[in-house]
């Protein structure tokens, strides 16, 4: 799950909200929030505003 949200993170050219992210996945919003929390404890994303979310570079 966090492999496919980093995925769709980098693509996009704006931060996104883990609810864009959910629907584009198909998936629980609750599990893209999993998935990015533990993608910020590792560094790869970051919140440029809140309730955003964009990968670090």
């Amino acid at each position: 799950m966090e492999d496919k949200v980093l995925e769709i993170l980098t693509k996009a050219d704006k931060p996104l909200r883990p609810g864009d992210i959910a629907k584009e996945l198909g998936v629980d919003s609750k599990d893209v929030s999993k998935a990015i929390a533990a993608l910020k404890k590792e560094g790869k994303v970051m919140s440029p505003k809140r309730c955003f979310y964009a990968p670090v570079k």
